[in-house]
């Protein structure tokens, strides 16, 4: 089965409407891009300023890496819910949910002064920015548009240690935690242009589904920290999960999605490369320190020269898509994704490490651009707002389990 530009075309329809819609314009590709890749910058601008953290609430640094680690369960918790709110109420009420939760968040981060409520204030920042990512790719349509919105989400996010370090030294590590408020700029085009009407209710909300799924993803979320406990909590909620579904076919979490063939791979697949492009990201500098001679900023650099070609490659693959079979596609994302943890393994020539990095960086914005259409195209129309969002929540969780699987080569 191949995709060509009709089927990309037909993947449009993945809104959150469930009638027919008014005439609207498209929103352009480079609005949903400013809207997502914002919260990639934020999640990652917290790496090199840990310590300021740190010492501005008075803990240790172990202990604001919570910091860290509740920004990403909220961001997989959060996207599969503002996916149901979009199906449910529409594009409107999800993307004002999304800045109330942003600017309160930011708003709590920059003046909380003890770490429970600063974790509070990250929490609400990544809730509201995966409404926003979510939005996007439902606003995409194509995979040369979806690739436009990962490429940048990519790019920003390569940057976004960087450029957390930039600002922390200038102003404030929390204007450095608040940069993806930037997204914000874009909501006035994109209301204007998207479809912000609620469509007609159907079925009640499956509280006891959505609540599950939560459960769930945080279970997983907490594995790398608490493993034992952690993986025993998600085997019992995903079982119960199974059991609510089983029971309620077309709830929070549709069985038929689940029975889709095309959806479950696409989501494993992109899983699979998110863990491998987030263990590689902590994993190849800390692998030219012990095999170079060259100093952190050196590394830095050069890693971050590497992303940038890795994620302008991506949109280049992204584009042509549309032009080739979905075979093909499969085949170079699981052929480049399968080199990069393999080179990183066994090459004896350190600077080809910084290959690695592209390769990885290549693949995982490559493939949530056209794994997450196909997912979506695979799907009834009312159900492809929650096939993205708990498209999404794989790629969330491959952000959990990478760094975990890093520190675990660390240690060996």
């Amino acid at each position: 089965m191949s995709i060509t530009a009709s089927t990309a075309t037909t993947a449009s329809t993945a809104t959150a409407q469930t009638h027919p819609r008014p005439a609207t314009r498209q929103v352009p590709a480079l609005w949903l891009a400013l809207l997502a890749a914002p919260v990639a910058a934020g999640a990652n601008s917290a790496v090199l300023i840990l310590p300021d953290m740190a010492g501005a609430l008075g803990v240790g640094t172990a202990d604001a890496t919570w910091l860290v680690t509740v920004f990403a369960w909220a961001m997989a918790v959060g996207t599969p819910l503002m996916a149901g709110l979009l199906r449910r109420r529409g594009l409107g009420a999800a993307l004002k949910l999304s800045a109330t939760l942003i600017v309160a968040g930011t708003a709590v981060l920059a003046v909380a002064p003890w770490l429970p409520l600063a974790m509070a204030g990250r929490a609400a920042q990544a809730a509201g920015g995966a409404g926003l990512v979510t939005a996007a790719m439902s606003l995409a349509g194509s995979v040369r548009r979806m690739g436009v919105i990962t490429a940048g989400f990519g790019t920003v996010g390569a940057v976004g240690p960087l450029l957390g370090s930039t600002v922390a030294g200038a102003l404030s590590w929390r204007v450095a935690l608040s940069a993806g408020a930037v997204a914000l700029l874009a909501l006035p085009a994109v209301m204007r242009r998207a479809d912000l009407s609620a469509p007609p209710r159907t079925t009640p909300f499956d509280g006891r589904g959505a609540v599950l799924l939560v459960l769930t993803a945080t279970s997983l979320v907490l594995v790398p920290r608490h493993p034992l406990p952690a993986a025993a909590a998600a085997l019992v909620s995903a079982v119960l999960l199974a059991l609510h579904v089983r029971a309620r076919p077309t709830g929070f979490v549709p069985a038929a999605l689940l029975r889709s063939r095309v959806f479950v791979l696409s989501a494993a697949l992109a899983c699979t490369l998110a863990t491998s492009y987030f263990a590689l990201l902590f994993t190849v500098p800390q692998l030219l320190r012990d095999r170079t001679d060259w100093s952190s900023s050196t590394i830095g650099t050069y890693q971050l020269v590497a992303l940038l070609v890795g994620s302008a490659l991506s949109m280049a693959l992204a584009a042509a898509a549309a032009r080739m079979t979905r075979p093909r596609v499969l085949t170079i994302l699981v052929t480049v994704g399968a080199a990069a943890p393999l080179t990183a393994a066994f090459t004896p020539w350190a600077p080809l490490l910084l290959l690695v990095a592209t390769l990885a960086v290549f693949t995982t914005s490559a493939g949530q651009a056209t794994l997450a259409v196909y997912a979506t195209a695979a799907t009834p129309t009312a159900q492809r707002p929650t096939a993205i969002g708990l498209f999404s929540l794989c790629y969330q969780l491959g952000g959990a389990f990478g760094p975990a699987v890093a520190a675990a080569i660390a240690l060996s």
